[in-house]
């Protein structure tokens, strides 16, 4: 395979490429080609599109790599490598034309995230990393927040959509945090509240159900800024295990915080 720095590049390059594609098509939605996964889950033709544009031309770029995509447009197939695509995270925001959504694409080394890349077209901002070369937006150098404390921190999450059995737990964190932090923020796209966790301007992001697609690229980027990522066990099995916690110094605290009300 080419070494990282140069597909790190060539990835950056595809995912503005797709991104302006998405844009482009958020002015011109036409919501007669939305469809229902399942309950609130949605997605259009801009999802599969992009998805099969992004497929094409990764397997141009590495012929042996596998793919994991959440729209299912080419054979699932884990590998060595293995591409994980979410081609537009923050489906529902892009269909009501809220400007939080993303291209999310993460490159896997068995089930290590060794690269990612994730580019939000509508502030045009490109966030990257690969394994040992940093973490960057716009191809500065980025690091996670310094807070050291729960009540300093501005912290995104999350809400459920499809899965209701934790809503008690889930509801008694929210209320835990919203008294005793900065605030809350749900910004409808895993991948974006991860990037800009590693760029400081979050202290943390925690999830439940979440795919692997959700967050690959999005772990590596936190990771090579500085920051940690964990599951609610406080564990490592976040990137297929569906819960993650992701941030700077308060991870650990903010890991005990939630199973004390997660595990009653």
């Amino acid at each position: 395979m080419k070494d990282l720095q140069t597909l790190r590049r060539e990835v950056e390059i595809l995912s503005q490429k797709a991104g302006a594609f998405m844009k482009s098509e958020c002015q011109k939605m036409d919501k007669n080609r939305i469809e229902k996964k399942g309950r609130n889950d949605l997605v259009s033709y801009v999802d599969k599109e992009t998805e099969k544009m992004l497929v094409k031309e990764l397997s141009a770029l590495f012929p042996e790599a596998g793919f994991i995509t959440e729209e299912g447009t080419t054979e699932q197939r884990k590998s060595t490598y293995t591409w994980v695509i979410d081609p537009l995270d923050g489906t529902t925001n892009f269909l009501h034309q809220l400007p939080l959504y993303c291209t999310s694409i993460g490159l896997l080394k068995g089930d290590q995230p060794i690269l990612g890349v994730i580019y939000a077209p509508e502030t045009d901002e490109l966030f990257s990393a690969h394994q040992g070369g940093g973490a960057t937006r716009n191809g500065k150098p980025i690091h996670v927040s310094e807070a050291e404390t729960i009540e300093d921190s501005l912290i995104a999450t999350g809400f459920p959509y499809q899965r209701f059995d934790k809503m008690d737990a889930y509801l008694q964190i929210l209320d835990h945090l919203m008294h005793n932090t900065h605030g809350l923020r749900r910004l409808g796209s895993a991948a974006i509240d991860l990037a800009y966790v590693a760029c400081g301007r979050f202290e943390a992001f925690y999830e439940y159900n979440l795919k692997p697609w959700d967050v690959a690229a999005g772990i590596i980027i936190v990771q090579e800024a500085g920051g940690k990522v964990i599951d609610f066990d406080g564990q490592d099995n976040f990137l297929f295990g569906k819960q993650l916690i992701a941030g700077g110094g308060i991870v650990g605290d903010l890991q005990q915080l939630i199973a004390s009300y997660w595990y009653k």
